[in-house]
């Protein structure tokens, strides 16, 4: 057993002596889940009784205590018998008393007598009085966790090792609790929308002002080309404000826009008709659940399509209930169970006729357009020859991708804002907030598989990734690690970080920590037990210091304008008292950009130390301790941890790839993101190694979606590629630097 794992297990140890059994379940169960020690693994289990007897979590306790009572300890066998009769009465006991909000649940005449809402003040069961390390002897358990799974315990947890997906082997170590849905629930207080509508309307705009800029840029290029062209002359019209053709452009796209992109779905993307009758077979509460949601608004059923992919997919897009499309993947069908899909579809009936879908839908049908250009001219790169040729074709597509990267951008705030409301529509649509938490984390983990599977980013995934319930960047990372550690473990970083809303600025959807967190705050409200055990606990207190290292480029730029306040105020002064005679500091105001630039490429300067610090041998992680590492909450981008992973590149090749945008190691069947940077005229690339074994040496780094900044990168046959991440960084600060000065200086 590492040392990791007993400092995990002392450490949950010790919150439970603390009564902190939130953080003590957490700790628990990743060591009871991973550790291979039976020793180690006993503690936790019996540390994860006390834990759930004393949290009020009595149905969880007594499914471990049965489980424990087949070891062949005796003195667990006695102890987990001694607890289980306990818990049995306080579990009676508590389902003959009435709940104190009259809420009772409807059980079923096979169904054992279960607690609908325990007091947190239940007494728990003596913990063992041989949970010290020397009590208990280290021989191997002779129950195989194949038997424990056929022990019966309904469909509630069996133990921390009981229920596991069968869907592939790389995922039998996925532990899924099956927590219920509520028998009766109340609907959820109700959301104002002025939010949501503000900030639709405010991407509405900011995506029109952007199409209008780029626009005008390519206008004034084609004109300036042809003026130093000889014999040529620019062409009047395009010296033309374009402002209101393109307005009206844009109001004919809103109002065409669900055909658009249907035509687009059907041509590029393979898209069919999704029959009810299809979809009754893989989900009848989906069509229940349709039906339902449906005939009391009076509207008819969305049509329903379905892309021919392995990857789990769902969106919707339209802006009226009558033109509104529902759309899943023949992945989604097959990978998520009844409830799920259900639960899936749930939230994409909750957009129909919303602000939100209707801008989305618009900024959908220009992108999507974009990206097959990005797509068509660099497959047209790939086939030429002449390798100069080749390049200048290649920039050109991703300089296309790059348009793209902005379209898209201008909707990411209002992804993040719609998909929370789309998920509390779905947990009280099904009154299943559970099933929902399942299906995300499957979405999640079917993406990291496909990834796995065709060895790079698919282009459906990326193109429709502002649409789907669960961006392509978060699955990569929490996917594949989902067998190595606990969901719990792995989704603290969104919930306790303090500073984690910094991070997500650039996401296109929230956290996933704080999605789910939700999720089982909607399940508890409705007095059931939630899927994970993400319990709702103040933020870490942090110190400020890495965070202002952080964030020192933007501090930069707000400092340089206070200093040219006061520089101007200072002149000014000077100007009014004769002191001095010049007055084009205070008649202009543009050498306040040159302040701003110049605090801005101070800021990057004192950040390039702390976010590239020196990588020695004795101090590199190996991909081990990758769980370990990105399960830290306290950690931030700049607390750089230098690594060294082996494993194969995966990732698309080609000039499609010329930013790097889609580089990726998988080390084992784990997904790590990688960032790189190459000199000018470096006559080899990353992508030139795609599909290889390659080891790779640079900074880990946790932020909402955790990469690693490659410094070296090595392939099997000796060739070696260097990333200079601080080099580039100090070239940007001083040019930065200079261009400040010269405003300045010149007025």
């Amino acid at each position: 057993m590492s040392s990791d794992s007993k400092a995990s297990l002392k450490a949950g140890l010790a919150a439970l002596k603390e009564e902190d059994y939130p953080t003590a379940k957490i700790i628990l169960e990743d060591v009871a889940a991973r550790d291979d020690d039976t020793h180690q693994s006993l503690q936790a289990q019996i540390g994860l009784v006390v834990a759930y007897s004393r949290s009020g979590e009595i149905s969880m306790a007594i499914a471990l205590c049965e489980s424990l009572i087949q070891s062949d300890r005796s003195q667990v066998q006695q102890w987990a018998e001694k607890s289980l009769k306990q818990l049995k009465k306080q579990n009676i006991k508590k389902n003959t008393e009435p709940d104190s909000t009259g809420f009772v649940a409807f059980e079923s005449p096979d169904e054992e007598v279960e607690t609908a809402f325990i007091s947190l003040s239940t007494p728990p069961p003596p913990p063992p009085s041989f949970l010290t390390s020397e009590a208990i002897d280290t021989s191997p358990l002779k129950e195989t966790a194949a038997k424990r799974r056929k022990k019966p315990h309904g469909d509630r947890i069996a133990s921390v090792n009981s229920i596991k997906t069968k869907r592939d082997n790389r995922n039998e170590n996925i532990h899924w609790r099956l927590g219920r849905r509520a028998k009766v629930w109340q609907p959820l207080p109700k959301r104002n929308f002025i939010r949501l509508r503000l900030v639709g309307f405010g991407t509405f705009i900011t995506l029109f002002f952007l199409v209008e800029a780029l626009v005008k840029l390519v206008m004034e290029l084609i004109n300036n080309i042809l003026v130093a062209l000889p014999f040529l002359e620019p062409i009047q019209l395009l010296y033309k404000n374009p402002t209101f053709l393109l307005l009206g452009i844009f109001l004919i796209l809103l109002v065409v826009s669900p055909w658009l992109i249907e035509w687009l779905l059907c041509n590029f993307y393979g898209k069919k008709t999704l029959k009810r009758e299809s979809l009754n077979t893989y989900s009848r509460e989906a069509v229940r659940v349709l039906q339902r949601y449906c005939q009391p608004r009076g509207r008819s059923l969305p049509p329903l399509g379905i892309l021919p992919i392995a990857t789990p997919i769902a969106f919707t897009f339209g802006h009226l209930p009558r033109t509104a499309r529902i759309v899943v993947s023949q992945g989604l069908l097959e990978q998520l169970a009844d409830d799920e899909i259900a639960a899936i579809f749930a939230c994409q009936l909750g957009q129909i006729a919303r602000i939100d879908c209707t801008v989305v839908s618009l900024v959908m049908a220009i992108a999507i357009p974009v990206y097959q250009v990005y797509q068509l001219i660099c497959r047209q790169a790939d086939n030429i020859s002449n390798r100069i040729g080749r390049t200048v074709v290649g920039i050109i597509g991703n300089g296309v991708y790059g348009i793209w990267c902005l379209l898209t951008g201008t909707g990411l705030w209002l992804s993040r804002i719609r998909t929370y409301l789309n998920d509390r529509i779905g947990a009280e649509v099904t009154g299943n907030p559970n099933a929902l938490i399942r299906a995300l984390l499957k979405i999640a983990i079917g993406n990291a598989d496909d990834i796995l599977k065709v060895e790079l980013t698919s282009w459906q995934l990326e193109s429709l990734s502002l649409l789907m319930p669960v961006s392509h960047k978060q699955s990569l990372w929490l996917g594949s690690l989902a067998p190595n550690t606990t969901f719990e473990s792995l989704l603290m970083w969104d919930y306790l970080n303090p500073y984690r809303q910094w991070f997500v600025i650039n996401n296109s959807h929230p956290l996933m920590g704080e999605r789910l967190q939700r999720l089982c705050k909607i399940a508890r409200h409705w007095h059931v037990e939630p899927e994970l055990y993400l319990e709702t606990q103040q933020p870490l207190k942090l110190k400020r210091q890495p965070f202002l290292l952080q964030t020192a480029p933007f501090l930069g730029l707000f400092i340089g304008t206070a200093f040219a306040l006061f520089f101007w105020l200072a002149w000014h002064a000077a100007f009014t008292l004769h002191l001095i005679n010049l007055k084009w500091i205070y008649d202009d105001w543009q050498f306040a950009q040159g302040f701003m630039l110049i605090g801005f490429s101070i800021g990057i300067l004192i950040r390039i130390n702390f976010l590239f610090p020196n990588i020695k041998t004795e101090t590199l992680q190996t991909s081990e301790s990758l769980p370990e590492l990105l399960a830290n909450p306290a950690t931030l981008p700049i607390d750089s941890t230098p690594v060294e992973f082996r494993g194969k590149l995966l990732g698309r090749r080609g000039c499609s790839n010329y930013l790097g945008q889609d580089l990726i190691l998988q080390v084992g069947n784990s997904l790590v993101k990688l960032h790189h940077i190459s000199w000018l005229g470096q006559s080899a690339n990353p992508q030139d190694f795609i599909g290889r074994t390659v080891s790779v040496t640079g900074w880990l780094r946790r932020g909402a979606t955790p990469w690693l900044d490659i410094q070296t990168l090595k392939t099997q046959s000796g060739k070696t590629l260097n990333s200079p991440h601080p080099i580039w960084s100090a070239i940007l600060s001083v040019a930065i630097f200079a261009a400040g000065t010269y405003i300045i200086l010149t007025g």
